[in-house]
């Protein structure tokens, strides 16, 4: 059974050392200091209670968001669990007061771009990198 519930940053530093994708995964220290006095939201997905996905942004300003981080290992994907953690992660945000939402992701990553797309994201920025697989595409989506 999956369940979705606030989190603690070991289990997605957990959960990020089984993400292939990821050749650098990041550092608890560094997340940290990343949202050092930051408003920020951990949702980690369970499976049968185990860490299996997570969802981590902090707040830019008092009204915008940024899901900054977010994984599933590959053997729970196919699940919908990157959309449940989304919509829940959306509705926190919206009971908090924010306006916006906004996301960073690269072209490569096409599962994750045709799921903002499915959910009203908009893009608003690129930053392109030597590689078009590379490029960062700015996502945002207002609430409410």
């Amino acid at each position: 059974m999956y369940t979705i519930e606030i989190g603690q940053l070991e289990q997605m530093v957990q959960i990020e050392q089984a993400i292939p994708e990821f050749s650098s995964p990041k550092k608890l220290a560094d997340i940290k200091l990343r949202l050092a006095d930051k408003r920020h939201l951990l949702l980690i997905a369970y499976h049968d209670g185990e860490p299996i996905g997570y969802k981590l942004g902090y707040a830019l300003n008092d009204t915008t968001f940024y899901s900054w981080l977010g994984a599933v290992v590959p053997n729970h994907r196919g699940q919908g669990l990157a959309q449940k953690m989304l919509l829940q992660q959306e509705s926190w945000l919206q009971q908090h007061g924010f306006t916006a939402v906004q996301v960073k992701t690269m072209n490569r990553f096409r599962a994750m771009l045709a799921m903002l797309v499915k959910n009203n994201y908009a893009i608003i920025d690129l930053e392109k990198s030597p590689s078009f697989q590379d490029h960062k595409i700015r996502f945002e989506k207002l609430l409410g």
